[in-house]
């Protein structure tokens, strides 16, 4: 392992001053690598010509009108996507990156509910936006397909951005220039508006804390649309690292190794997916008995400051492309085994923690602050409370900082729900130890009150049920039976696995009672589940992969 360094240079107050310190510092370095359709070709782009595409792109669309308005934009992860957004965002408007997999319906109710003017679009979608521009109550004027971009504003640097140059906006460090929806249906999704100094703090923060460095290559995994996919790739730019644009989740591996990959962002599900892939193949070669051979030799050479992970889980790193280093998980919580598994084997893996509301992060593990179950320390600038702790700590979570949102726009009943006497509240229900470790239990509204009190979280529960290995995912929650209210699991199973394979549906249901009955032997009674629902279809889930837990049935 590289020997750790904190930054501690510039706290940056925009995204222009992010973007200007790269192509100063780093303008000779190669910002971006991507692939043709046919992923036959290859595209190397350089910071400088970076920053000089944002002006070319923003001066493009002011040419068109659009200055000052609130412009969407919707597509597959692209260089092109990334040079709208911060196009817009730093010479134009309000940017509004919208989730490509939104239903129609969707997509109409986030239109109307931003006010958006014009959209910057990525034809392959297939969407027919002519339709959608039409519907009651979208403001919609201008569509824009990126291929016009790439056309007209992005095949060279022409002299545009020179010509409205004095018309690029001024930017306030605190005005709503992103505006960003939270997960959920159209019933739910609320639009956070987010600032550029929001943003800015989160860099600054994490740069403080988090290993990342110029000589990375990043492969970018997670939706661009999502401000913790968006945030994962400022941060690997603003250090001149080297970002890869993923060709599809079947090409992971293969690409891991093609570009060198040392680091990425990252859902649970991912990462979950590339280790359990390491410990099955070693089952199956019957490799598993030395792998955790290796990994005590490794931990008790640790203690004593050598590190030898790295040689000795060789193939397992060549596995994973050869040169992978780091990995940062976001969005839920990751399995803590898997966890072990990835840093034993040499590749230092940390959790973060936040919130779209929070541009996102409020707490993330960092090299030197790890523990057990906890998402780490806060991060610089965040300030805390747990509000009303029951005898345990645990609370609802309060935080201000200059990172936490303008508000949800014009929703008054919503933000006075969220904001308590300057406090924003997470929803998330927290603890934090004497040496300032943040530990999250659930969410508020997930809680399940019994009709004797007790408060169930069901985020404690669920992953002992999803360490059963024929497991896929669950779901804890409470159901009315007679006069009761009971608690009730509702497990996705593999029916491939091993212990399941060639089992009838009544086999399977018996056998999971009996894993249950077992789990419930080694918790309190009133947190006993008391009937389990199973099936082989996957739950209904957000693009950052959360479970709609109230689509569950």
């Amino acid at each position: 392992m590289r020997k750790y360094e904190c930054k501690y240079d510039i706290e940056f107050q925009n995204l222009k001053e992010i973007m200007d310190f790269v192509a100063e510092k780093y303008g000779n370095n190669t910002g971006f690598i991507y692939k043709s359709a046919d992923r036959k070709t290859k595209t190397e782009v350089t910071y400088k010509t970076f920053r000089e595409d944002i002006d070319t792109l923003g001066a493009y669309l002011i040419s068109k009108g659009l200055k000052g308005k609130k412009i969407a934009v919707m597509g597959s992860n692209s260089y092109t996507w990334l040079a709208a957004y911060y196009g817009i965002a730093i010479n134009v408007g309000v940017v509004v990156p919208l989730d490509k997999g939104l239903p129609e319906e969707e997509i109409i109710n986030s239109l109307i509910k931003c006010k958006a003017d014009a959209i910057v679009y990525d034809e392959s979608l297939g969407m027919d936006f002519d339709k959608i521009i039409k519907a009651e109550g979208v403001c919609v004027k201008t569509l824009i397909p990126m291929s016009e971009v790439c056309r007209e504003a992005l095949a060279g640097y022409t002299g545009l951005a020179d010509k409205y140059r004095s018309e690029f906006k001024k930017i306030d460090n605190d005005a709503t220039d992103i505006i960003v929806f939270t997960s959920g249906t159209s019933q739910d999704a609320k639009a956070a508006q987010l600032s550029q100094k929001n943003i800015a703090s989160t860099i600054y923060a994490m740069r403080k804390v988090e290993p990342i460095y110029e000589d990375d290559v990043e492969m970018i995994l997670l939706p661009l649309h999502h401000v913790f996919g968006n945030q994962g790739v400022l941060m690997f730019i603003s250090n001149g690292a080297t970002n890869v644009f993923c060709s599809g989740l079947k090409y992971i591996q293969k690409e891991l190794k093609e570009y060198g990959v040392t680091a990425f962002f990252a859902v649970p599900l991912i990462i979950e997916a590339m280790v359990g892939k390491v410990l099955k193949t070693a089952e199956r070669e019957g490799k598993l008995e030395k792998l955790e051979k290796g990994r005590k030799i490794a931990r008790a050479l640790l203690k004593v400051g050598i590190d030898v992970r790295r040689k000795l889980f060789k193939d397992v790193i060549d596995g994973l492309g050869g040169k992978l280093r780091f990995m940062i998980s976001g969005a839920s919580g990751l399995d803590r085994k898997i966890l072990d598994y990835a840093t034993d084997f040499g590749i230092l893996t940390v959790q973060g923690y936040g919130l779209t509301e929070t541009a996102p992060t409020i707490a993330s593990e960092s090299y030197f602050y790890r523990r057990p179950g906890s998402v780490g320390h806060f991060m610089y600038g965040v300030d805390y409370k747990i509000n009303d702790p029951d005898e345990d700590g645990i609370g609802e979570l309060y935080v201000k900082g200059p990172n936490v949102m303008k508000g949800y726009l014009e929703d008054d009943e919503a933000n006075s729900k969220v904001f308590v006497d300057g406090w924003f509240n997470t929803g998330d229900l927290c603890r934090v130890d004497k040496d300032g470790y943040l530990f999250i239990t659930g969410r508020k509204k997930n809680v399940i009150v019994l009709k004797n009190g007790k408060n169930i979280y069901p985020e404690e529960i669920e992953p002992m049920i999803d360490k059963l290995p024929y497991v896929v995912e669950s779901v804890v929650m409470g159901e009315e039976k007679g006069d009761d209210y009971r608690l009730v699991a509702h497990v996705v199973y593999d029916p491939e696995a091993d212990e399941l394979k060639g089992k009838s549906v009544e086999e399977v249901q018996a056998i999971i009672d009996a894993a249950f009955a077992k789990i419930n032997s080694e918790m309190p009674k009133y947190k006993s589940i008391k009937q389990t629902y199973i099936r082989t279809e996957p739950f209904e889930k957000t693009t950052t992969q959360k479970i709609k837990r109230r689509t569950v049935k």
